[in-house]
């Protein structure tokens, strides 16, 4: 038994160095051919293709070898993920073969698996699977649907044991659901490590959605000839694994292995772990189905937190519907007269506020020394946001002292009153069971091979100094019951002003009406002033004609446009430290759409997600999207207009914003001023910005944290 506190995790950064996407073999129950994608001739291979084709099976044509036309196939429109394309299953040496072909950089490779011997027969399959999925549908619970999946997924597989495993915020992973041989040992709610499954075996899980070890003994297949070996496989069924994840199999007395992702919304939400205590394997068809399953899954568990979410939020509205007339200045007559409905709202154990004055506390609170420590600590901090976290002590460490009442915190700023609004939460105490320790590292050998871990002996670790965690929904909710004390707080300061304007002098009641006509006719000028910049360089864009002029005077159009619907906001919008991601960037594609014309404006299509995020970030992204936008103007389609798709999506505390085209994909690097300005701009927001294949066209993706990170 340990504590979290005292132990920490080895770095296995060479585990996620590791490049099993070219292992330079394959499994050895298959086969596997590369050719020339313009002649079709078999240039490499692996395993036993002598035994299979003959001798001289290097050279000949791959329709020859495969039985069918290659290049017929390949033109067909029902290509899978990575473009993918099932063939025609063939007959050689007396065994059947399933057939699928990839494109792999500048190569063709066609892989063949053995099929099955008793295929399954189309119409019981999606008689069966329509029964799952309405199974599924009526689960009434997160927990119920995960266990119906580990128990169809093996029957489907006939798999000893299946597992239904979720990756949490800390990138472990644990065992929700399970369904299991009775004389196997359970594993049911155990937490595996990080570190046991790497993080660019995360991205092949996502790119390849179904994998299978039918023997976790197996001798590898090399490519032959060797300068092939460094041929990407990530999409190739047949790629044979680390050897790092076969000991792991072994160490855990696998026979065979199967996996089948779980991805929500694009992402990595978890696994389907399939384990036999012998060789087993699993051919294409069980795997389609197994992937089409797992894609009905996926779409149960966002229905399930999505409906989790909502009732969550109609709660929180509730609740702020009963306190918001009620929640009026001064802060501390309002906390002390309704602090128990403050309590029950966050689902907190305390309340306590901060004040000029003193510190008032109602509840299971920690005492005045310590929320005053707290109160200095977020001064320090410098900021209006609203703080949170669930695990104080990892942030403030004398907060280890009274951990047992406040482990984790709510804390609202109120400037207006030079005061703080604290929920707590008390230490939740949790045994945590490992599959083996994970924190059991190895001594430092430079020279050492890398190897796994050999325990999976069920350890337990006794988590301290940590909460329930908060929801990001009451987040929210604290951000609106602070907007609503603002207002009131405003109504009041509103009101005594206007008490001392009736005592004022008529000269200053017309001093305070000059100033406010001064302020409108700021904006006002200001406002005319960009749009006036704003016609002028459309103007000189339409007279400049096509080329590369009016290419930048397009651009400085569009970021100006950015400029002026920031200031249009802060004019606004009486929240200006946060605002909707998603309406300003409609906004600020509206604007774009009028400066590129109506030719693209009726080709670009908008889905975007509502979110609030700081206002600074906001601009950050709304200039990266116009230059994004921008570029797919001007290199997708040379020449013409094309479709151009623009998306924002949220995953946990972090945003996605999409663009995407049709059009010619990837036609070179660029090093302008857009592209050194878009650098600037991730690095400050810590965002990173991917390029990926929208087959055809490019999907330009830019993923950056909602907020920025606690300094």
């Amino acid at each position: 038994m340990a504590s979290l506190n005292e132990r920490a995790a080895p770095d296995l950064t060479e585990c996620d160095r590791e490049p099993i996407h070219v292992p330079g073999a394959i499994q050895p129950h298959g086969l596997l051919l590369v050719a020339d994608p313009g002649t079709f001739l078999v240039e490499a291979g692996a395993g036993s293709l002598e035994q299979t084709f003959g001798p001289d099976w290097l050279g000949k044509p791959l329709s020859e070898l495969l039985e069918q036309d290659v290049a017929e196939r390949l033109g067909s429109r029902l290509a899978g993920p990575g473009g993918s394309v099932r063939a025609a299953s063939v007959e050689l040496s007396g065994r059947s073969y399933d057939v699928t072909l990839h494109r792999t950089g500048d190569r063709l490779v066609a892989e063949l698996e053995p099929a099955s011997d008793d295929p399954l027969l189309a119409g019981e399959m999606l008689s069966w699977m329509d029964v799952i999925a309405a199974g599924f549908e009526r689960a009434p619970n997160l927990h119920t649907l995960c266990a119906r999946a580990a128990s169809a997924f093996q029957t489907l597989t006939g798999f000893d044991r299946v597992m239904v495993y979720r990756f949490l915020d800390d990138e472990a992973g644990r065992v929700v659901a399970e369904a299991r041989d009775p004389s196997l040992d359970s594993f049911m709610h155990h937490h595996f490590p990080a570190g046991d499954i790497p993080r660019q075996a995360r991205a092949l899980y996502v790119r390849n959605r179904t994998r299978v070890i039918p023997d976790v003994r197996y001798q590898p297949a090399p490519i032959r000839p060797a300068h092939y070996q460094s041929l990407d496989l990530s999409d190739v069924a047949l790629r044979s694994v680390s050897p790092v994840h076969l000991q792991y199999l072994r160490n855990m007395d696998v026979g065979a292995s199967a996996s089948i992702s779980i991805v929500k919304d694009g992402m990595l939400w978890g696994l389907i772990a399939c384990h036999h205590r012998s060789a087993k394997a699993m051919t294409l068809d069980i795997r389609l189905a197994a992937a089409a399953l797992a894609g009905g899954l996926a779409r149960q568990i966002r229905a399930r937190e999505e409906a989790e979410s909502y009732r969550e939020r109609l709660s929180l509205r509730a609740a702020e519907d009963s306190l918001v007339p009620a929640f009026r200045p001064p802060l501390t007559r309002a906390v002390a007269s309704r602090h128990d409905d403050l309590q029950r709202m966050m689902d907190s154990d305390g309340v306590a506020v901060i004040h000029p004055g003193g510190i008032d506390r109602y509840g299971r609170c920690p005492d005045e020394d310590a929320i005053a420590r707290i109160g200095t600590w977020l001064a320090e901090r410098n900021t209006t946001d609203a703080f949170v976290t669930h695990h104080l002590a990892g942030q403030l460490g004398p907060a280890t002292a009274f951990a047992e009442t406040a482990s984790g915190i709510l804390a609202l700023p109120v400037p207006e009153e030079q005061a703080i609004l604290l929920w707590f939460r008390a230490e939740q105490v949790e045994e945590i069971e490992w599959a083996g320790n994970p924190h059991k590292g190895v001594e430092h050998d430079p020279a050492a091979v890398l190897t796994p871990r050999t325990s999976f002996e069920t350890w337990r670790e006794t988590v301290r100094c940590r909460s329930r965690r908060w929801t990001l929904e009451q987040t929210e909710s604290a951000h609106r019951l602070r907007r609503a004390f603002r207002e009131a707080n405003e109504a009041r300061e509103r009101q005594r002003l206007f008490r001392e304007l009736e005592r004022a002098v008529a000269d200053k009641d017309l001093a305070l009406a000059q100033k406010d006509v001064l302020m409108k006719e700021v904006d006002h000028r200001v406002q005319n002033s960009l749009q006036l910049v704003s016609a002028f360089l459309s103007l000189q864009a339409r007279e400049a004609g096509p080329g590369p002029i009016a290419d930048q005077l397009i651009e400085a159009r569009s970021r100006l446009s950015s400029v002026a619907l920031v200031h249009r906001r802060l004019y606004r919008d009486d929240q200006i430290e946060a605002i909707d991601l998603a309406r300003y960037l409609e906004e600020l594609m509206e604007d774009l759409k009028g400066s590129l014309g109506e030719e693209w404006s009726s080709q670009m299509t908008v889905d975007l997600t509502p979110m609030l995020i700081p206002t600074d970030r906001a601009v950050s992204i709304g200039l990266i999207a116009s230059e994004l936008v921008i570029n797919a103007t001007k290199y997708a389609y040379p020449g013409r207009t094309g479709p151009i798709d623009i998306a924002l999506e949220q995953y946990r505390n972090r945003l996605r914003l999409i663009v995407a085209d049709h059009g010619a994909g990837v036609t070179g690097t660029r090093s302008g001023f857009g592209s050194r300005m878009m650098q600037a701009v991730m690095a400050r927001i810590s965002g990173t910005l991917d390029h990926a294949d929208n087959s055809p066209g490019l999907r330009a993706i830019l993923t950056a944290p909602i907020e920025d990170k606690p300094r």
